[in-house]
């Protein structure tokens, strides 16, 4: 007979071979998008190994935090900031971006003054906070950006040692893509350059001449790109152009950005993704995967409404140095998450 504790150690040894067999058999864990079924203009940080998101609420600020971005829905989502029932950013709260910048949070975010709710009444503005976790503390407002025209979706980056900050103002009938340097991070000195301006037809899709939603991108070998958002935000053929600079550039010197002739990611029918845009860029896997967020309609002429959804995949860089982001991807394809490669 069998000594009972030798027998009980070859079942916990089956029971262990046949835990190990699972687990070398199992299926990598996936997603699909989107992240959640309504997020416009979404953005996301990554500090110390957490993801923190927000997109447009319209009437607040909102925050969510996660270690997992395959799991952005589960997390519950923090208002950190309303605005005032009067002034010059009281209304129509656009498209936040959250930065880290030596040490403290700043929120850039688009609004408009109460009872004008218009273009020529609409700035980028700035929000601070020194707590260390963004979803708590206090937010103190540092008001307007001092920008020399009305505008939106203020962005903002480091280039050797220098802060500038990117808008899209509205300059006579266009929405152009502007760029200033930093006093500090709510305040612009010196001239604002014009870099680029709605040339192509696919820049001029629903009736407005617009480029918007600027972001930095720093290229593998130094060289510099700006994505931006083409044409009306409620056509189908809103579409991602993108600008580019050789490394060692002055980004205020507008000669220096040359500007693709065609989208460099826009909509695909037959993946059902419709009017693409309004990305930011994140890392995951201690920068070694590069993802792209951006927001996109699952049906077409779903215009520019809160049906708009937030969507995530990754990107390549070209034997250039150029980014490659592909086509959006369809809601049903399984992805591994941020952080998988690790």
């Amino acid at each position: 007979m069998l000594d009972p504790k030798k027998r009980r150690a070859g079942w916990l040894s089956i029971a262990t071979c046949g835990l190990l067999a699972a687990c070398a058999t199992a299926t990598p864990r996936t997603f699909t998008n989107p992240l959640l079924q309504s997020g416009p203009d979404p953005w996301v940080t990554e500090h110390e190994g957490v993801f923190y998101y927000m997109h447009t609420s319209g009437d607040r600020l909102e925050m969510r935090k996660t270690r997992d971005m395959a799991l952005l829905a589960a997390a519950s989502p923090t208002v950190i900031w309303r605005p005032p029932a009067t002034g010059p950013n009281a209304v129509s709260i656009w498209a936040p971006e959250l930065h880290r910048i030596d040490g403290k949070w700043y929120v850039y975010y688009t609004a408009a003054a109460s009872g004008q709710d218009n273009d020529a009444h609409r700035g980028v503005f700035v929000l601070e906070n020194s707590a260390e976790d963004p979803t708590t503390g206090t937010w103190i407002d540092r008001g307007r950006v001092n920008t020399r025209y009305s505008g939106i979706d203020g962005t903002t980056f480091v280039h050797e040692g220098k802060r500038y900050f990117v808008y899209s103002p509205y300059v006579g009938p266009d929405s152009v893509l502007a760029i200033a340097r930093m006093a500090n991070p709510w305040t612009l000195e010196g001239e604002e350059a014009i870099i680029a301006r709605p040339e192509h037809a696919w820049e001029k899709q629903g009736g407005r001449q617009i480029l918007e939603g600027p972001e930095f991108l720093l290229g593998p070998d130094g060289d510099l790109f700006l994505s931006y958002s083409a044409s009306a935000c409620w056509s189908d053929d809103y579409a991602l152009g993108l600008l580019s600079a050789p490394a060692g550039s002055d980004p205020l010197d507008p000669n220096v950005w040359t500007k693709s002739p065609e989208p460099v990611f826009r909509k695909s029918p037959e993946n059902g993704v419709y009017a693409p845009g309004h990305n930011g860029f994140f890392t995951a896997a201690d920068g070694h995967e590069n993802w792209i967020i951006y927001h996109a309609n699952p049906g077409p002429d779903m215009q520019c409404t809160s049906k708009r959804s937030p969507r995530i995949q990754r990107f390549e860089w070209d034997g250039e140095g150029a980014p490659v982001f592909g086509e959006p991807v369809a809601i049903d394809i399984p992805l591994a998450p941020p952080g998988a490669s690790e």
